[in-house]
C-alpha cells in the first residue's frame, strides 16, 4: 500500500541569517509565508524597497536582500 506524497517541507523560520527575495515576494514579511510558524515570532512587514533593497527583521535578525 503506498502512502500519499507529502507536501514540500516548510522553510524553517530564522534557520538562515540571510534570505534572497524578489519583487514577487512583496510585500515582504518575516516569517515568510512558506516558513514553519510553530516556533516563529509574530508576523512583521519589512520595508525592503524603501530601505535600499535590504531589510533586517527586528525580532530574529534575519537579513533580507532584494535580488531584482
Amino acid at each position: 500500500m503506498s502512502s500519499p506524497q507529502s507536501a514540500a517541507a516548510p522553510i524553517q523560520a530564522s534557520a538562515e541569517n540571510r534570505y534572497e527575495v524578489t519583487r514577487a515576494d512583496l510585500p515582504l514579511s518575516c516569517p515568510l509565508p512558506g516558513m514553519a510558524l510553530w516556533n516563529a515570532h509574530p508576523k512583521v512587514y519589512l520595508p525592503i524597497v524603501e530601505d535600499g533593497g535590504e531589510s533586517v527583521c527586528p525580532y530574529c535578525g534575519a537579513r533580507y536582500i532584494l535580488r531584482d
